[in-house]
């Protein structure tokens, strides 16, 4: 039976979004003549709104529900449920189209937690579990990696960035992350720009600008892009780089979608969580301090060290960063 209409739900965050963008893309070509709707929340519907496999976008601003309505007179074939929350459960109870949603492995990233059985997680990518439910409708991973789309008017020069005018080859910090545990440190990020061979910018939100004051007085050299650009600008300038260093950030689900060489650095987070680069450039590093038993503290992350040592990051060499080809 021909699917006329499909629904797909992801409400949060950045790198979460990013993540869902195979399933956009393989359900719209895949499934021929089918459209393909989106819901999220609108403080991140700039991420997705230039992706074309989209036929139509959908953003709340406080609850689902204020979609209800709306959604309810589309009349969904089919509903594929990559949140999977009490919020999503309410938005599918409401519309009463089939849904299928993904195993979250929640009970497993407790266990990682609690007792640090990092056994019980299955070697694949989140992105792969979010197909295995939708095979049932004929969707199938193409293998082709993460999308991202930036419209023209986010289009960075980074050339003029530089203040010789004439630098093609650069390397991106991301200094930025959701929690604390998550973020490179200060003494950490001074040891890469001291060390890189390469021209560095810094990408963060307002946020981070205070980290990032800090290091251009000591490193004036560094160009900071933090609280300077957009997200869509961000990746702009991720698109364009030669490396990109980050930690567990949706900016490194970005540099994936680009095929980028990426240094991902792991905090607290792990990335047998199934949330490491997607379908990774073959000369991607993956970065651990995995000599603690403290190591994964959270599935998300604190806004300081429970155990007030840090070693997830301080304890990480950087040293081969002098060595970067």
């Amino acid at each position: 039976m021909q699917l006329k209409k499909i629904l797909i739900l992801r409400f949060s965050s950045i790198g979460d979004i990013v993540l869902t963008t195979p399933i956009i893309r393989c359900a719209k070509i895949q499934l021929n003549g089918t459209q393909i709707h989106f819901v999220t929340k609108d403080q991140f519907k700039n991420v997705i709104i230039n992706n074309p496999y989209i036929d139509k976008l959908f953003t709340f601003k406080n609850d689902v529900s204020e979609l209800f309505e709306e959604l309810k007179s589309e009349n969904y074939d089919v509903i594929i449920d990559l949140h999977k929350n009490i919020r999503s459960y309410k938005l599918k109870f409401h519309l009463k189209s089939k849904s299928y949603s993904f195993n979250k492995l929640n009970f497993k990233k407790f266990l990682a937690v609690i007792f640090n059985n990092k056994n019980q997680l299955p070697k694949q990518h989140i992105v792969d579990r979010y197909f295995k439910p939708i095979a049932n409708i004929g969707v199938f991973s193409d293998q082709k990696g993460l999308d991202y789309f930036i419209d023209k008017a986010s289009e960075v020069n980074c050339t003029n960035l530089f203040f010789n005018n004439i630098i093609t080859r650069f390397l991106v910090i991301v200094i930025g992350g959701s929690y604390f545990t998550k973020k490179i440190p200060l003494n950490k990020l001074i040891q890469i720009c001291s060390l890189s061979k390469y021209p560095i910018i810094l990408l963060g939100g307002p946020q981070d600008v205070e980290v990032s004051n800090k290091l251009i007085k000591i490193m004036p050299n560094v160009i900071d892009g933090c609280g300077k650009f957009s997200f869509n600008q961000s990746a702009s300038v991720i698109q364009q780089a030669e490396w990109v260093i980050t930690s567990d950030t949706g900016l490194m689900h970005v540099a994936s979608a680009f095929n980028k060489k990426i240094i991902s650095v792991w905090g607290n987070t792990i990335p047998q969580f199934g949330m490491e680069p997607y379908l990774p450039n073959n000369q991607n590093i993956i970065l651990e301090n995995n000599n603690l038993n403290c190591r994964p503290c959270s599935k998300l992350g604190y806004n300081k060290c429970p155990k007030g040592h840090f070693k997830c990051m301080e304890e990480i060499d950087f040293s081969f960063v002098s060595e970067l080809k």
